[in-house]
């Protein structure tokens, strides 16, 4: 497997939406959803892509949402290239990052599972000694684990906007009772079954969110990605210490190094440096082998 990077797809085919990682096409009764080596922090997309990002992304997505499909269906019809149709099996970039998935009716709201108070969790409880509207204990400090894990929902904004968080009251004015209700426990449910999991493969998944979608059926599924570095924060379980932030195996990197150079945010948008482009290479590698236990290259 070679380290050629894409950013980019020119594809005879209609292209339904580009995120800041993932193409979406068109296939008239599903989607082909591409995952790039593209990268983003702080709601910009970096100039610099990371090799084998993609694959990675895809790969783990697989793996968990295989592992996860008695809990809750998924988006996946095709995720074996072989299986292609004739004219996408043409187009060799698309193996390993290339999945054919389900139309669905996606559900607004980011659906979040915390286990560990870290990001915008903590800074909300520095304020507010909450999250969410859920109360925690005084005298947490950064990184510390949960008394049990929350569900601490977002609202999707357009357009490079940040999510903002929101109440569970909040997320039922939006989806409903009932379909809130389901959300919040399907993501826990989720969430403490992987946390488990990779704990015992040296992984602290501290907190990872999820995004569900109704199916033809009207049943709600998960669908885009499922616990992978971009999603989730991923710590080494053997270097954890509670009290400030911790090193990981996510995009935490790049974003510590665009602090480091006190970057405002906003464009020209810095080049990362060699180092740190192969260095979050490695950390995502890292993480899919440990989870698993298959080599990636």
């Amino acid at each position: 497997m070679s380290a050629q990077t894409i950013t980019t797809l020119d594809l005879p085919l209609k292209k339904f939406k580009s995120g800041k990682v993932r193409e979406m096409y068109d296939l008239s009764n599903s989607y082909l959803m591409v995952a790039t080596d593209r990268i983003s922090a702080f709601d910009r997309i970096l100039p610099n892509p990371i090799p084998y990002k993609g694959i990675v992304l895809n790969k783990i997505s697989l793996f968990w949402f295989d592992m996860m499909k008695k809990t809750i269906p998924n988006h996946i019809l095709i995720s074996d290239f072989e299986k292609f149709p004739a004219n996408l099996k043409k187009v060799h970039e698309l193996k390993d990052r290339a999945v054919i998935v389900k139309k669905v009716q996606p559900i607004p709201v980011e659906c979040v599972a915390r286990g560990y108070l870290s990001g915008s969790g903590w800074k909300e409880y520095k304020e507010t000694q909450s999250v969410c509207g859920i109360k925690l204990p005084k005298g947490l400090k950064e990184s510390d684990k949960l008394p049990k894990p929350i569900f601490t929902p977002a609202t999707k904004e357009e357009g490079g906007a940040h999510d903002i968080n929101i109440s569970f009251e909040k997320t039922c004015e939006i989806v409903g009772a009932e379909t809130a209700e389901f959300l919040r426990k399907k993501t826990l449910e989720i969430y403490e079954r992987a946390a488990n999991y990779a704990l015992k493969h040296g992984i602290i998944i501290a907190d990872t969110k999820f995004e569900f979608g109704r199916d033809e059926n009207n049943e709600i599924i998960v669908i885009d990605e499922m616990l992978t570095p971009d999603s989730s924060r991923f710590w080494p379980l053997d270097k954890y210490k509670a009290g400030g932030p911790q090193p990981s195996f996510d995009k935490q990197y790049v974003r510590d190094y665009l602090l480091s150079i006190n970057w405002n945010k906003e464009p020209p948008i810095p080049v990362l440096p060699k180092e740190v482009v192969e260095g979050t290479s490695k950390k995502y590698i890292e993480a899919y082998e440990k989870l698993t236990g298959k080599k990636l290259i």
